[in-house]
């Protein structure tokens, strides 16, 4: 479209020309004419420029980098925890070993990992031995309550002749002694009977309580000794999480608490704290915190859900109360350089930029890249502790793709949805940020 200014101006200039040719020479013209091209270049350019310049206020800045929307931050209830590292033991651990010696173990019926019940026949011994042994205990007890029938009735004898005088008192004594030395005996002979039947007993290896075997060194074939090892059991499936707290922490910490042990395969248990060590350690200046653990599941899954093992190095949480914090969804803070981030919206009545910003669109802003410092984490919302305040504006999705000063186009009412949650309750306010901050960016 022709500028009405130039068309003006081209117009007089084709007019000035034409006078000029008429009355002027050759030799003038040429210059004249020289001069008036120099003219309309001048003049077109000035045209081009303010025509340029028309165009620019009428264009927008820039091409918006992202569309976002924008949260604000959120008081809401956190969970104050004490972290503390500690290895998972047996509650108690019972050790199976052999009872007689120098016999061959004949059978093992239990393996690592099985679960057994108190008076179960874990091992057998060869018990060929230890029956030839009793037999013939066995038969010293015969002979021995032969021995004392008739001794005792040689002393009964002897009392009634006591009044006749048929016998002399120490002849008497003699029949009395006999008869207790044979009493005697036989208590001894029953005494070593007694003893080869538990031998025999003992031929049979028993739990001595009901759990799991967690170590088995019991051999076929092997001669043992009395007293030696055979098994290790964990005594009721039960395990327990042993968490070093140093003295400082100490009073935090209190019988009953609850606790969430994390294992190394990402599962959370849930535990009680049993009791305190009644000591510091003088090397670490730690003490043990012993935190119970459920006792669930058999066989291979004999400690819980998560396969929690004994051995096992674990991280846990001991829960001291709860506090109001501000927090943010998560997908809101980025990370860079080892520094975290959040990009806030540019206030439109910033003095800085309010000339930069009056050529924005109703839905379009700049961002600006805050430093903050983060804290507890509770599922999809962050802690912040210092860096924004409650009433900034705070890009929620894509901001680990802009930079500082970057234009975004905002969603419409964002901000308005976002202050509706905040006036919820703050366990409500929770729940509701948590599936916010879950629903995938448009």
């Amino acid at each position: 479209m022709k500028s009405p200014m130039l068309t003006t101006l081209r117009s007089k200039l084709r007019s000035t020309l034409r006078s000029k040719t008429r009355v002027q020479k050759p030799g003038t013209l040429k210059q004249t004419m020289l001069i008036a091209a120099a003219v309309s270049l001048v003049l077109l350019g000035s045209v081009a420029m303010m025509v340029r310049a028309a165009d620019e206020k009428k264009s927008p800045v820039g091409k918006p980098a992202l569309t976002v929307n924008t949260v604000k931050p959120q008081t809401s209830e956190l969970v104050i925890k004490l972290v503390a590292n500690g290895t998972i033991t047996a509650w108690q651990e019972t050790i199976v070993g052999a009872e007689v010696n120098g016999i061959r173990l004949n059978t093992v019926q239990v393996n690592v990992g099985d679960q057994v019940k108190r008076g179960q026949v874990m091992a057998t011994f060869a018990p060929e031995t230890v029956q030839a042994e009793w037999a013939q205990q066995r038969a010293s007890v015969a002979e021995a309550e032969a021995a004392y029938a008739e001794a005792r009735d040689n002393a009964d004898r002897a009392r009634t002749l006591d009044a006749s005088g048929a016998l002399s008192v120490q002849q008497i004594n003699q029949y009395l002694t006999a008869a207790k030395t044979a009493e005697a005996r036989l208590a001894a002979a029953r005494a070593v009977a007694n003893n080869a039947q538990i031998k025999l007993a003992n031929t049979r290896v028993l739990a001595p309580d009901s759990g799991v075997v967690s170590a088995r060194t019991a051999t076929v074939g092997a001669v043992v000794q009395s007293g030696q090892e055979l098994f290790r059991l964990i005594r009721n499936n039960r395990l327990e999480w042993r968490a070093e707290v140093t003295a400082a922490e100490l009073d935090k910490v209190h019988i009953g608490q609850a606790v969430a042990v994390l294992t190394p395969s990402g599962k959370t248990i849930a535990g009680r704290v049993r009791m305190l060590a009644p000591t510091v350690d003088v090397q670490t200046r730690s003490t043990i915190v012993y935190v119970d653990l459920p006792m669930t599941g058999t066989g291979a899954n004999h400690a819980d859900s998560s396969n929690a093992r004994a051995g096992m190095f674990a991280k846990g949480e001991f829960e001291l109360g709860k506090s109001a914090a501000l927090t943010l969804p998560r997908q809101a803070v980025v990370v860079r350089d080892g520094f975290s981030y959040v990009f806030a919206i540019k206030p439109a009545t910033d003095a800085k930029t309010s000339t930069t910003n009056s050529t924005l669109n109703a839905t379009e802003s700049r961002v600006v890249q805050v430093k903050i410092k983060t804290g507890r984490r509770a599922g999809e919302r962050v802690e912040i502790i210092e860096g924004v305040t409650a009433n900034q504006l705070i890009v929620g999705t894509g901001a680990g793709f802009l930079n500082d000063g970057d234009l975004v186009s905002v969603l419409a009412n964002t901000a308005e949805s976002t202050a509706n949650t905040a006036k919820q309750s703050p366990a409500s306010a929770v729940i509701s940020n948590q599936k916010a901050s879950t629903k995938p960016a448009p």
